[in-house]
């Protein structure tokens, strides 16, 4: 479809990639960008390559566009979770199993192909990205429960806002190898992509790791047995959003998350691994203020049946819950 517009005088002052996101037929400021990057706009007939180009009254832009998602990024009926939604924002509880967005080996079958269905592609936000509509964070493919998804780039942006902020309120159950003694602690280490396999995540001094920070609180302690070394069910709280995070940093301190296949196999005792094929891990707590409404949300959601059939499998070994144990679990 191409369009033509001139610049009105409220217009004037306003850089160019800024003035292109509030057109209704360009869905978000990225694509603007990317229609400036692309050579797609002009404006009095010459071809604008800087998003940086201030608009001044009477300039006469032209531009084509697709409103249509990118080739390959469809629509399907995927069921949804959700525990809230409004003209700017979803919290839903994602299935394990199920990965965020479409990545190599993962074309169809992901959220963001149920977000489209769901609303339509045009109603996402677009900040990371054509192929990551309404993304705010991710979660891990087999790691369960809350998240949140952005309707709008305005949404999104307040959203990324209160993530790097520290804003939200993330919490995790997760239930690790081991006896944990003390019943808080803190790990504070950097982050980066691990060597040789991409795919994994290391705590490292390199200089492009991330400053990571996960704390966490013991609720239950469960003894050793024939097969394992003892366990312990922990919450964890993200105070950044590092791939892997949790998984790393309690790998780390030597208390792999149960059923973890990239980084809790080193236990060499299958049993150990209480019949999960993925790692004991659920996003259970989300809280946080509405970016636009100012209203105070709070949610929680409980542990799957594959995840409560693991506790009930060492449920005689308890040591006992701790008192924040049996605050939150009863």
């Amino acid at each position: 479809m191409h369009v033509s517009h001139t610049v009105a005088s409220d217009e004037q002052g306003l850089r160019i990639d800024a003035l292109l996101a509030r057109f209704d037929d360009v869905p978000s400021r990225s694509v603007a960008v990317r229609l400036i990057e692309q050579g797609a706009l002009v404006i009095n007939g010459s071809v604008v390559t800087s998003k940086k180009r201030i608009a001044l009254a009477g300039d006469v832009l032209e531009y084509a566009v697709e409103s249509e998602a990118p080739l390959g990024l469809i629509a399907e009926s995927i069921p949804l979770d959700i525990r809230f939604e409004d003209e700017h924002l979803i919290v839903l509880s994602k299935q394990a199993g199920l990965v965020c967005h479409p990545s190599p080996g993962h074309d169809s079958g992901t959220l963001v192909n149920a977000l489209i269905a769901h609303v339509g592609y045009d109603n996402l936000a677009q900040l990371q990205g054509d192929e990551r509509p309404g993304i705010v964070h991710r979660l891990d493919k087999d790691t369960s429960g809350l998240m949140l998804v952005a309707k709008s780039d305005e949404a999104g942006l307040l959203l990324q806002d209160e993530i790097r902020l520290r804003a939200i309120d993330r919490r995790y159950l997760t239930l690790v190898h081991g006896y944990i003694a003390p019943d808080t602690g803190l790990i504070d280490a950097p982050i980066a992509r691990g060597g040789a396999n991409r795919s994994q995540m290391v705590v490292s001094d390199a200089l492009d790791a991330r400053q990571s920070v996960t704390t966490f609180t013991v609720l239950e302690r469960f003894d050793a047995g024939r097969f394992d070394d003892g366990y312990t069910l922990i919450e964890c709280k993200l105070y950044t959003g590092r791939t892997h995070q949790i998984r790393v940093h309690l790998a780390y301190i030597n208390h792999p998350c149960v059923g973890d296949p990239l980084y809790g196999t080193g236990t060499g005792r299958p049993k150990a691994q209480l019949s999960l094929d993925r790692q004991f891990l659920h996003s259970w707590k989300l809280e946080f203020t509405h970016p636009l409404t100012g209203e105070d949300l709070s949610f929680s959601s409980e542990l799957p049946d594959d995840l409560r059939d693991a506790l009930g499998r060492i449920a005689g070994d308890s040591l006992g819950r701790t008192e924040a144990g049996t605050g939150l679990l009863g």
